[in-house]
């Protein structure tokens, strides 16, 4: 294996080159990169050019493929295994994600299977604009003062797939089968990663609604802090993309937002792939 790395920050982030996913993704390759991608959060692989059938076998070596049934309606027509965000036209309509992800989340944390990671893979990008933003909510974490971590620890929160104002705004037929697949689930606050057994914060603007248990005065302050707190740019990274990037992030410590800051007239074509990770949370419901 002979790769060159590049810290992408000093918390988190290692940009990988002199790897091909095509033809070095032997298992002592998977193996190696699994522990940098547990290590640094988030991975950048550039010059990968893959066709979807090869992203999709490549993203399997790290574990189960989601079939997104929860995003049925924005899956690739041939792939389940493949969820495009994308702002080119769609049979003549707009493209259903043209404005996905535009505030801070964890991708699907409103499930009870939230996943390990994904890996998004760049098609087409706009000549200036449509980057990724990433946070390290571990870091977050860590920052927070002892006082502060006694009193958010033990709490759960809400994840609402639907509380996204994008979601707000969708036709109403295709809002009530979002709301089907996605009913409202309870999450920990703190969350543990599996892997490195370290704490971090569990919560995003884009899908956290309100502590459990307490008033909505009460964990709306506490939410509008820990979100404010989370993004500070000691804790960020924003990625430029070139065509061909393969970027691979932890959803276990990581939160991210795709920046509009581009030309809408311009085209934005992603793939991505979810690898699972373990169980997690509670159905609202049964609160």
């Amino acid at each position: 294996m002979k790769w060159n790395t590049k810290r992408l920050t000093y918390k988190f982030g290692l940009e990988i080159t002199g790897f091909d996913a095509r033809t070095d993704a032997s298992p002592e390759s998977v193996a190696r990169l699994s522990e940098l991608w547990e290590e640094h959060g988030l991975l950048l692989l550039r010059g990968q050019e893959l066709s979807p059938e090869q992203l999709i076998e490549f993203s399997a070596k790290f574990g189960e493929l989601d079939k997104h049934e929860a995003l049925a309606p924005y899956r690739h027509p041939q792939y389940k295994e493949i969820y495009v965000v994308s702002t080119i036209p769609v049979n003549g309509k707009p493209s259903p994600t043209e404005n996905i992800g535009r505030q801070w989340h964890s991708d699907l944390s409103y499930t009870l299977h939230p996943p390990r990671g994904s890996l998004f893979h760049c098609h087409v990008v706009p000549e200036v604009g449509g980057d990724t933003m990433f946070a390290n909510v571990e870091a977050a974490y860590e920052a927070l003062s002892d006082t502060m971590k006694r009193m958010i620890e033990g709490l759960e929160v809400v994840h609402d797939f639907m509380a996204a104002p994008a979601n707000k705004k969708k036709d109403p037929a295709i809002a009530a089968e979002l709301r089907r697949l996605n009913p409202p689930v309870i999450q920990p606050l703190v969350r543990v990663h599996p892997g490195t057994g370290r704490k971090s914060l569990y919560i995003s603007e884009y899908f956290t609604t309100q502590i459990v248990g307490m008033s909505e005065n009460e964990g709306t302050a506490i939410l509008r802090m820990l979100f404010e707190h989370s993004i500070d740019p000691i804790f960020t990274y924003r990625h430029k993309y070139t065509k061909h990037d393969l970027v691979m992030w932890d959803n276990r410590n990581l939160i991210h937002v795709g920046v509009p800051d581009f030309d809408k007239k311009e085209p934005r074509h992603f793939l991505r792939t979810t690898v699972l990770g373990t169980p997690s949370g509670r159905p609202l419901a049964s609160a």
